[in-house]
């Protein structure tokens, strides 16, 4: 009996024992599978740095003796982005640079900047960004493989509004290593970023995080700007500018622009898409000239006001003002007309709207289909050219924000008497005669002399047409008001809180 029992346990024993070890040798192998996953991705990265590198260069910048670092300022939209510690660095550097100026002779060029660049073309064609070679007088390349070797380059073009450069160089016989342009349109948040540049002069830094957002825009407060960004939380640090920004599969999705703020992990990076267009034409004409329609939009989606207003349509581009002299203004286009398509491919958002029309050529004419009133219609309207900033700002009119308060404003007939009074051309609508402070219709940019055309998408055209409009209208879901203000086609929303 005992030794059936002695024979049970340890049979027993034996089989817990054959399962411990077995549950040991499962738990011991989970770690080096985890391990291996972890080696895998550490050398995807050391493959990438090794693939890219190569085909980003280190750039130098020698000044001309006229050039202000303070004109950034006040030409560079970027500068607000450029942290406050380093603007104060630059300034400091900038009048320690004039004093010495002051003092000595004319002397060799003293390279007193640095930025990175990308090579694009085997036969020396490299890509920064503009504000890295701006006011240079002397530029000069090296790369990875050959730290002690300086390559003379020249600015073969410039393109402001994107800030993008393009370099030449000759590479006297060296075989350069070309990055690979990726498609920006395929990256998606979420995905590895790799940020390769020479930032405070440590050369060829290799920094990692994700894409934290794509589609960034109004990160820069400047009429010319028409193009989103990429965020990363790669850092990107001065130096770092005009360099690549690739995925993992060593494809760069981005030219490394600024970054906003130290150490808050928001640095952004013009898409690769823009980068490819713009730097084609930079190398062929040394110019990339941009079309445009003349016209203010927003994005429906994130237009609440208008979409609570408007019924039969969930998706595309709001258009909020037709500037006068552009080229939107020659068409039937309207301020308030929701843009879904240009010449056949669907826009939901601001950007995907520009990207369509600055590639269009200059003098084309474009078909949009429009959301109005209800009903889908096509209307066309023949590009230009973009203006220059002065000319952009002088057709753009300043307006506050949007109020919630009461509508406050005094309409009458448009008469002759009264167009010469207010020293307007039209004589068709309601002319605004006075506008009650602190109103809604104050605060929309709304004066006097502006000349009312439509209330909640009905013509009006006498001050009697006008009342009757407001009498049947929620002013508390909100008014659309479309007008004329010193000849630019507008339209605001008010809104009357009940307070």
């Amino acid at each position: 009996m005992r030794i059936t029992q002695k024979r049970r346990w340890l049979t027993v024993f034996s089989a817990l024992a054959l399962f411990a070890s077995a549950s040991a040798g499962v738990l011991a192998k989970e770690p080096g599978s985890a391990l291996e996953l972890a080696r895998q991705l550490n050398q995807a990265f050391i493959e990438v740095a090794d693939q890219v590198s190569p085909a980003v260069v280190v750039i130098r910048v020698a000044h001309k003796a006229s050039y202000s670092q303070f004109d950034l300022e006040e030409q560079n939209p970027f500068w607000d982005l450029i942290p406050r510690q380093f603007r104060k660095q630059l300034e400091e550097q900038q009048r320690d640079k004039s004093r010495r100026e002051k003092r000595e002779r004319p002397r060799e060029p003293v390279f007193d900047a640095q930025g990175s660049g990308v090579v694009i073309r085997e036969e020396g064609y490299i890509l920064t960004n503009r504000h890295v070679v701006d006011g240079a007088d002397k530029i000069k390349v090296r790369f990875k493989d050959a730290p002690a070797d300086w390559f003379d380059a020249e600015v073969r073009g410039v393109d402001s509004q994107s800030d993008l450069a393009v370099l030449k160089i000759d590479p006297k016989g060296k075989k350069l290593v070309v990055a690979k342009l990726g498609d920006s349109d395929k990256t998606r948040v979420g995905e590895f970023a790799i940020a390769i540049g020479a930032p405070f002069e440590l050369d060829y830094s290799v920094t990692f995080g994700h894409v934290s957002a794509k589609g960034r825009s109004h990160l820069i407060d400047s009429l010319s700007m028409d193009q989103d960004f990429i965020q990363t939380d790669a850092n990107i640090y001065p130096g770092n500018i005009g360099g690549a920004l690739v995925n993992i599969n060593g494809e760069v999705i981005g030219l490394n622009t600024l970054i906003r703020g130290l150490h808050t992990g928001i640095g952004v990076a013009i898409p690769a898409k823009l980068v490819t267009e713009v730097a084609d034409k930079l190398v062929s004409d040394g110019k990339y000239v941009r079309s445009y329609l003349g016209i203010e939009i927003r994005t429906l989606r994130e237009f609440p006001e208008y979409r609570d207003v408007i019924s039969g349509i969930t998706d595309g581009v709001v258009v909020k003002t037709i500037q006068p002299t552009g080229p939107a203004s020659k068409s039937d286009l309207r301020a308030g007309d929701v843009i879904t398509s240009v010449d056949s491919k669907p826009v939901s958002t601001s950007e995907e709207l520009k990207s369509e029309v600055r590639s269009k050529k200059v003098g084309q004419p474009v078909t949009l289909d429009v959301y109005r009133n209800g009903k889908n219609i096509k209307v066309k309207v023949k590009t230009d050219a973009w203006p220059d900033e002065t000319t952009l700002a002088a057709n753009v009119q300043s307006r506050a924000p949007e109020d919630s308060s009461d509508l406050g404003l005094t309409v009458k007939t448009l008469t002759r008497e009264l167009a010469d009074q207010f020293g307007v051309d039209k004589i068709e609508g309601v002319i605004v005669t006075e506008i009650e402070a602190g109103s809604a219709a104050e605060r929309a940019g709304i004066r006097p002399g502006d000349i009312i055309t439509e209330v909640n998408r009905k013509l009006v055209a006498t001050a009697k047409q006008f009342r009757d409009a407001i009498k049947t209208a929620d002013p508390k879901k909100g008014v659309i008001i479309n007008f004329t203000s010193r000849g630019t086609n507008k339209f605001e929303i008010l809104k009357d809180s009940g307070d």
